[in-house]
Order: C-alpha cells, then structure tokens, then sequence
C-alpha cells in the first residue's frame, strides 16, 4: 500500500499577533499541499516573515481559524516572536 504523495506537502500556518496588545496570537490560515504553498507564497509576496517549524506548524494545525493559540503552545510561540521581532526591527 502505497502513501498518498499529497501527504508530504507542506503545512503552512498563519498567525496574527499585535505587539504589545496583550492578546495571544491567532491563527488566521492554515493549509496542507497547495494552499499551503499559497499561503507562503502570500506571506513572500507581502514581506511577512517566515519560521519554517514543521513541529509547531503541527501543533498549530489543530488550532481552529481565528482562534487564539493554547496555552501549552505560549512558550514556542514567544520564541517565535522573538525571532520575527529580531528580523523586523534589524536586531542580532
């Protein structure tokens, strides 16, 4: 039985967070295959910044549209952001 080639695409998530609004990310979109590569092409196109983590991708999969993250998820989000804020405002 032979593994349906569609499932090695990529996942892509989209997050919405505001600094300093003292919310949680939300998830905004969220796709496998082609929509997902849609999505990272969007996110290209506008100048978003991307973190390629299939784990947390994963995790956040399971997150529901314009939902804001879990918890358990606040951790690895904060690195995260600490990336993007780092490539975004020009800091080492």
């Amino acid at each position: 039985m032979s593994q349906d080639p569609r499932d090695e695409r990529a996942l892509a998530v989209a997050l919405h967070y505001e600094t300093g609004s003292g919310e949680a990310p939300r998830v905004v979109a969220k796709g496998r295959g082609l929509l997902a590569e849609k999505i990272i092409a969007l996110a290209e196109e506008n100048g978003v910044v991307i973190e390629a983590n299939p784990v947390l991708a994963e995790a956040l999969s399971g997150v529901e549209l314009d939902e804001t993250i879990p918890l358990e998820l606040y951790e690895a989000m904060a690195v995260v952001i600490g990336y993007v804020l780092r490539q975004t405002c020009g800091r080492p």
